[in-house]
């Protein structure tokens, strides 16, 4: 930078000798010149005011005052033991140079006063001598020395602080003699505790505060310059000389960053003290210029690692002379510090590059002032320190400072970019935990305690983020390529070669070169090769420079990491990095990683998500570290200056491994080419290199105990198997899923790591990929879960999954595909080993759970076609075994976050039962899954082991784990009963209830006229309504509907329970259909021909006694009866012919009847056959119904009862509702407004390049703006649910006013539009449902700001009941007061009531009830989740979350506490990568379970699963959101209260007589 410019460094040697030979008393003997000094400089220092009064003084003459320097200068030069002369000279040269101070004192003499400068410069140059080493002095002396020249360094620097009158020719000498001590003092090899030893910082300090001044007072010039910088080229194996520049160039980079990137920008802030480095005054021009040639004055800092340059100076060819042994100049051993000092150097320009990134809102204590002398264990630390706490490494030259941040409490490390700087270890004590350091750790969740048991989950992307208006790559690289490239070779082989290479140059040079004075070489260009590098002592050998090879790389890893979306970096700066990388990711044969590996893996987290050219070369390598790094469980780091955090590590690590898991199958048979050989031998293609990337991910699994890094790699292992699934399923040829499994007769039985994954593997993939290899084939996947749909439905699911052309060579390629890669063997390993460790140790902590279950629930839903019925059993036996276990856990451990990852194993249970509903059909598995259902709801199992007897449900106390518990066990087992295998039903997935309603049977009804139009009030008057079990509602219709012709006894039945609405229609038959054919009432089949023949009749006298009757003697009982003639006596003659005329009358009577019968026409004679009894059409069936089903059966009232004793009737298995009130219908009508299943909105956006206002971005789904997207924003659009008609839909629509409705008539039809984009829920949206869940994916127009303030002042919903009605956040809803007073409020999560029907019977447990009149307000709004596709990557941190807001309500919104903040959203940011992969960011509020699997911060993922991994990440979130509000009540719950708001309403009271006689009552 100076070649043209003379050095001044024999000015320096000129001024050092002519100071000692100056004065004249050096001609006469020491001990003359010492009386002289002694008497003259006693007599001078009286006068100075230290012991007594100052007086003027007595010199007036210039020669007078020249005659006494001469002495005085003489006098600085004695010997120490003349301490006390030495002081005094000391004194009057201090007090003298006041003369250039605004106010000189009074003692100064007239002639000094006059010419200040000129006496000032003698002064100065006189001083040079007090800092010459003395020989052989003892460690007192050299003490006193050095507290004297602490006195004349303050003086000096003080002086040239305050003065006004220095001219440049001063400053120059002040300079020059600064540089002249500095050199005295510093250049010679360092001897501990001698003069340069203990002042060594001091003049530094001194040296580089004074220069700076000078930079704003009298720039120095060219010359001076280079002196600078060829000096310090000499001091380099000082530790304070690094220390001192790095303190210098991060204080002049703060003051460069404010006034080149304006306030804005992130501050660099230093230590106090280093703050004020900068005098005040300093221009922004002058900052500049002294920055750069600060930054070059000690050469190239790559310098060091070469003890043979370090020590060429003349002082240590002087001790290698006179050395006894004859050692050579390298081995002084205060070269040992070599390593140290590169590494401080390193650490410097890794400061300031961060600076420049914008990484700089903590502090760099660490690398400033004391932070850095704190490294070398001879001294102490500084007070810049102590504000911090200080975690000191395994060794003392490595202690690292964290300080709390501002944000979110983590603590960010005292010097980004130190990979030491990790904080407090794993602890989790009361020290902040630091978060990474990486400028990319916005891509990795925050730090967590390395407890599996805590995971505070903060903002995941709560690191330190870059800048925005950081500077491009480029530039930086501009200013630090040469250093940062050079240190990251060094050791490597590249720089083995170049040292050959360089030795045999040298070898012909002249070796006098060696000898020259000044010359300290300061690049690698001019090495002293000739000594043998052997000769090197072993604390140099080159690999002793690993930590700042490490620290240089790793600095590099950032700068590129830094790249923005579109930015481009100049070929060469990418080529020489790759190169740099390659050499450092060379593994030992010792497998460890050491320090350089540890350095490019934590700070190289966002390199494959950058669209760096080229970059997929380092694959490979890459690949090799994290084989070392993440499948070990006791990862030996092998370092020496800097402490890792392990798991800060493996976070990283698992970053990078997350972002290259889908390169396999992205990029198949595409080689990649080995950087450094020419040949093709070392080539991999890309698809060789999945099944080591799936061994590193299910190993590393295996090991991981830090929560927030297993959560990552579930997510990742989701990716991985839903990835291969799917692009088996397209790619392959799903199509052709009718080959036979063994077509090719080829069957592979290979060991796996994991022994259940041995199952065999069917070669049909083979097979079937090349079957297809000519076409492109796509398979549809039902509801993206696999199942695909064949109903005849209108609802054909479209296709959920993106085809891209295969290549030829890729069915070659599968050939040596291992047997564990494909999809089946993948699903096998996965489901087993996250099943193992959720049972073994995961199951105690609560987001690792709930991620394993989320995992496992997508594994139930992907769609494979060999799937293994052994394997789903074993993994719903494992989770049925955890559900178990999380149950029989004792009451001390039974919280909140247990019941929710119980909660969480029972969902996943019902959608491995939903998906895989054979498994059902197994004894074994049903058995399992029910006995967990009935531990759910009753809190024990009827038989805890199999040869118990079992315990019948009507003696058992009910005591589930928790309300919670016990309603999803309910769910689970209506899913069992009602779903499974049934699911979707003929109305489609967007309803599990039936679509018919009262109006909609009426319509079919006989006696309705067709005409006619009822009203819903109509309809209702024509049912009867009765309500069983206080939760369902069974609406009868009498009348048979029209399609049947049989005057069958019918009852229509609409059951309305907790579960959704069923329509069903009874008919009472005495015999099936099949055997009804010829109906019983047809017409009279005729009947046999009677017979004539006339039979004889014999006449014979009949006999009313035997025939010897007269010849028994009577007795006297024969006597008792009367004779006749007795009772003519008895009651007289007239009563007796009344009797008789009767009789008489009577015969006459009948005669006659007779005669008439004859004639008539009717007449047995006539042949007249009987005809039945017309049909009966009146039935009483709802009666018989009733009856027939055991509704009717009351029970005896038991007076051992205590709530029966208390005069309350006992529990009426019916109760019957009063339709006749006019709210009825609306009542009806909200309980089928509330859906059986969760709903969630998701809304879209899409973000142009650049865009940061709502309205532009809302703008861009306008019709006209829709040519300019992404094609792949619309192809992930299709694949995130299937368009639907918000007209004819009967599900959640994403806006609460239309949806769940039955849309009989299609409501009035806005203009159409032809934006096949357009899903924004005016006429069409995105929709997706499972048996649980439904999922709206809103697309937000302006139409959606309008709407939602037309609705917002409550227009849609009318009456406060319906407000509570839709209330999905609110625990208890209403009930009457008398209700409220029996119901004990609710302990913990689990209330029981005491009231018992009998002792047998339980009684189910009960809620608390809000107030019947208040409408409740919601106590958290259900989550608002955002999809956002982004054209540039930086626009996220612009997002205007609080704008689009605006844009997104249901309708929900008036019934919360409070509306949604932007704090609470939850945003899936996706960009699109020039591979044509799509980069994931996570955003969020932070909370413990915010944030979902399977997509992780940072993730790399394929088109093909976007769609699918969205849609469940989303899915998740919402399910998580609801598990951590202890308010939110499932939706069959909902619904059962809302049916027992009716009944309090409703009900009639009626005794057993009355329901009798009411249900005789025709309905109207």
């Amino acid at each position: 930078m100076y070649s043209e410019w003379a050095s001044l460094s024999a000015q320096i040697t000129a001024n050092s000798c002519g100071a000692q030979c100056f004065s004249v008393l050096n001609k006469f003997p020491a001990s003359a010149g010492r009386e002289v000094v002694v008497s003259v400089v006693k007599q001078l220092g009286t006068n100075l005011g230290i012991t007594q009064n100052a007086e003027p003084s007595h010199l007036v003459k210039d020669e007078e005052v020249k005659w006494c320097m001469d002495v005085i200068c003489f006098g600085l030069s004695l010997p120490l033991q003349e301490h006390e002369t030495i002081k005094d000279c000391v004194n009057v040269y201090c007090e003298w140079l006041t003369a250039l101070h605004p106010q000189p004192r009074i003692s100064v003499p007239k002639p000094i006063c006059e010419d200040a400068n000129l006496y000032a410069r003698q002064i100065i140059n006189h001083f040079h001598n007090l800092f010459v080493p003395r020989q052989g002095e003892s460690a007192d002396t050299i003490k006193r020395q050095a507290v004297l020249c602490h006195r004349v360094l303050r003086t000096l620097q003080q002086t040239a602080q305050i003065s006004q009158l220095m001219d440049r020719q001063t400053w120059d000498t002040l300079l020059l003699f600064l540089l002249a001590i500095n050199e005295i003092l510093l250049a010679p090899p360092t001897v501990k505790d001698d003069v340069g030893d203990q002042l060594c910082e001091r003049v530094l300090s001194v040296l580089f505060e004074v220069w700076l001044l000078a930079c704003v007072r009298s720039f120095p010039s060219p010359s001076m310059w280079k002196t600078l910088q060829e000096s310090c080229a000499m001091w380099r194996h000082r530790v304070a000389l690094v220390d001192q520049w790095n303190r210098v160039n991060l204080a002049l980079t703060a003051r460069l960053l404010e006034f080149s990137y304006g306030p804005a920008f992130p501050q660099l802030k230093n230590a106090d003290e280093d703050g004020q480095l900068i005098p005040i005054g300093m221009s922004n021009d002058c900052v500049a210029q002294t920055w750069y040639r600060f930054l070059r004055m000690i050469g190239n800092p790559t310098a060091l690692c070469s003890p043979h340059i370090i020590s060429k100076s003349s002082h240590f060819v002087q001790w290698a002379l006179t050395h006894e042994k004859g050692a050579e100049t390298h081995q002084h051993p205060c070269l040992q510090q070599l390593p140290q000092i590169f590494l401080n150097a390193m650490k410097g320009i890794s400061s300031q590059v961060d600076a420049f990134l914008g990484l700089s809102k903590t502090s760099l204590i660490g690398l400033t002032g004391g932070g850095a002398r704190n490294a070398i264990s001879s001294s102490t630390t500084t007070s810049s320190t102590i504000a911090a706490s200080t975690t000191s490494g395994a060794s003392s030259s490595s202690s690292t400072v964290a300080i709390g941040g501002s944000g979110g409490g983590a603590g960010i490390p005292a010097g980004p970019g130190i990979p030491g700087s990790t904080g407090t270890g794993a602890g989790g004590g009361s020290a902040p935990v630091p978060v990474p350091t990486t400028p990319t750790s916005t891509s990795g969740p925050p730090s967590a305690s390395s407890s599996i048991n805590s995971l505070p989950l903060t903002s995941m992307g709560a690191g330190v983020e870059l800048a925005v208006a950081r500077p491009k790559c480029n530039s930086i690289l501009h200013v630090f390529h040469e250093w940062l490239f050079e240190a990251a070779h060094i050791g490597g082989d590249t720089w083995r070669q170049n040292r050959k290479k360089q030795a045999c140059e040298a070898s012909k040079r002249p070796s006098s070169m060696i000898m020259e004075h000044r010359k300290g070489s300061i690049s690698l260009s001019q090495p002293n090769s000739l000594n043998d590098p052997q000769s090197l002592p072993p604390t140099l050998t080159i690999d002793k420079y690993e930590s700042g090879r490490a620290e240089a790389i790793g600095t590099l890893c950032k700068i590129f990491c830094a790249k923005k979306t579109g930015e481009e970096i100049l070929p060469v700066y990418l080529a020489r990095f790759y190169m740099a990388l390659q050499q450092c990711l060379k593994i030992t044969e010792s497998r460890e990683c050491d320090e350089t590996l540890a350095s490019i893996l934590l700070h190289s987290s966002d390199l494959f998500r950058l669209d760096l050219d080229g970059i997929n070369v380092l694959l490979p390598g890459f690949i090799a570290a994290l084989e070392i790094v993440l499948p070990d469980k006791d990862l030996k780091l092998k370092t020496q200056s800097m402490v890792f955090n392990r798991t800060e590590l493996r976070r990283s690590a698992i970053n990078i491994l997350l972002s290259i898991m889908v390169l396999p199958l992205h990029y198949q048979t595409l080689p990649i080419r080995d950087l450094t050989s020419e040949t093709s031998e070392k080539m991999f293609t890309f698809i060789q290199l999945k099944s080591r990337l799936m061994n590193i991910l299910m190993n590393a699994l295996q090991v991981e105990t830090d929560a927030q890094n297993t959560h990552m790699l579930l997510g990742g292992l989701l990716l991985c198997v839903q990835d291969a699934v799917t692009f088996e399923e397209t790619e392959l040829g799903g199509g052709n899923a009718n080959l036979s499994h063994n077509s090719s007769g080829v069957q592979h039985h290979e060991a796996n790591l994991l022994s259940s994954a041995c199952s065999e593997r069917s070669a049909s993939l083979v097979s079937a990929g090349t079957a297809s290899l000519g076409g492109q084939t796509t398979a549809t996947m039902g509801a993206g879960s696999g199942s695909i749909r064949d109903t005849a439905s209108a609802h054909d699911y479209p296709s959920l999954t993106i085809s891209d052309d295969m290549s030829f060579e890729f069915g070659q390629e599968l050939e040596g595909v291992t047997t564990y890669d494909n999809a089946h063997a993948l699903f096998v390993r996965a489901t087993y080993l996250v099943c193992h460790r959720l049972i073994s140790s995961w199951k105690t902590d609560l987001n690792v759970s709930l991620a394993a279950l989320e995992l496992l629930s997508g594994l139930a839903r992907l769609h494979i076609r060999e799937t293994d019925a052994l394997e789903c059993k074993r993994a719903v036996k494992w989770i049925c075994d955890y559900i178990c276990y999380q149950c029989s856990r004792p009451p001390p451990a039974h919280s909140k976050d247990l019941h929710s990852t119980i909660v969480a194993a029972f969902q996943c249970t019902a959608a491995w039962l939903m998906q895989h509903p054979y498994l059902l059909q197994d004894k074994d598995c049903l058995q399992t899954v029910l006995e967990v259902v009935e531990l759910g709801i009753s809190g024990t199992k009827s038989q805890s082991k199999g040869t118990d007897i079992p315990k019948f449900k009507d003696e058992k106390e009910l005591k589930p784990a928790s309300m919670r518990v016990r309603d999803a066990a309910e769910n689970l087992l209506t899913i069992i009963l009602e779903q499974v295998g049934y699911f979707p039903s003929e109305c489609g997935p967007e309803s599990i209830s039936s679509l018919l309603d009262e109006l909609a049977l009426m319509k079919h009804c006989n006696s309705m006229v067709p005409a006619a139009a009822a009203s819903s009030e109509q309809a209702i008057a024509k049912f009867k309504y009765f309500v069983t079990e206080n939760s369902t509602i069974l609406a009868l219709l009498e009348e048979p509907l029209g399609n049947d012709q049989d005057p069958q006894p019918t009852v229509t039945l609409l059951i309305r329970g907790p579960f959704g609405r069923h329509a069903w229609t009874m008919q009472l038959r005495h015999l099936p259909r099949s055997k009804s054919g010829i109906k019983y009432h047809a017409v009279n089949p005729g009947r046999p021909i009677p017979m004539n023949d006339v039979t004889q009749r014999l006449d014979c006298e009949q006999k009313n006694f035997p025939d010897g009757v007269d010849k028994v003697q009577p007795c006297v009982a024969d006597y008792s009866i009367p004779t006749i003639e007795q009772m003519r006596e008895q009651y007289g003659t007239a009563s007796i012919r009344e009797l008789e005329s009767m009789l008489e009358n009577q015969s006459i009577h009948e005669k006659l009847a007779w005669a008439e019968a004859d004639t008539s026409a009717d007449s047995l004679s006539h042949a007249q056959e009987c005809v039945p009894p017309a049909v009966c059409h009146e039935f009483h069936a709802a009666r018989l119904f009733l009856s027939h089903f055991g509704f009717l059966g009351f029970e005896t009232r038991n007076p051992h009862n205590p709530a029966e004793a208390l005069g309350n009737p006992p529990q009426r298995p019916l109760i019957v509702l009063d339709t006749k009130s006019t709210a009825f219908a609306a009542d009806l009508d909200r309980l089928d407004k509330l859906s059986a299943r969760t709903h969630d909105t998701v809304y879209v956006f899409y973000v142009k390049s650049g865009q940061t206002s709502a309205q532009q971005i809302i703008a861009n789904m306008a019709e006209e703006q829709s040519a300019g997207h992404d094609p792949h924003f619309a192809s992930m659009l299709q694949t995130l649910g299937w368009p639907v008609q918000v007209s004819e839909h009967s599900g959640w629509t994403g806006f609460a006013h239309n949806s769940w409705s039955l849309k009989g008539t299609p409501e009035e039809q806005l203009k159409s539009t032809a934006n096949e984009l357009n899903y924004n829920g005016s006429q069409r949206v995105l929709y997706w449902a499972d048996v649980s869940s439904e999922i709206a994916f809103v697309v937000p127009t302006t139409w959606n700001l309008r709407y939602n303030s037309d609705t917002s002042d409550g227009g849609s919903i009318s009456s406060t009941d319906q407000i509570s009605s839709s209330n999905v956040w609110a625990r208890g809803e209403s009930e009457s007061a008398a209700v409220l007073a029996k119901s004990k409020s609710r302990n913990l999560s689990l209330e029981l009531d005491t009231n018992r029907r009998d002792a047998k019977e339980p009684v189910p447990p009960t809620r608390r009830k809000g107030n019947v009149t208040k409408p409740t307000l919601l106590a958290q709004a259900p989550a608002k989740i955002f999809l956002v596709w982004l054209e540039s990557y930086e626009d996220y941190l612009n997002f205007p979350l609080e704008d689009v807001l605006a844009y997104t309500r249901t309708g929900e919104e008036l019934h919360t506490l409070q509306l949604p903040r932007a704090s609470d959203c939850h945003v899936i940011f996706v960009h699109s990568l020039l591979s044509g992969l799509l980069r994931v960011k996570l955003q969020g509020p932070p909370g413990r379970m915010s944030f979902a699997t399977p997509l992780v911060d940072g993730m790399v993922l394929s088109r093909r699963v976007v769609g699918n991994l969205v849609r469940q990440t989303a899915l998740n979130i919402s399910r998580r959101r609801r598990l951590d509000n202890d308010n939110y009540q499932p939706p069959h719950v909902r619904r059962r209260l809302k049916v027992q708001d009716i009944v309090q309403k409703y009900k009639m009271d009626l005794s057993e007589a009355e329901l009798l006689a009411h249900l005789f009552q025709r309905a109207i």
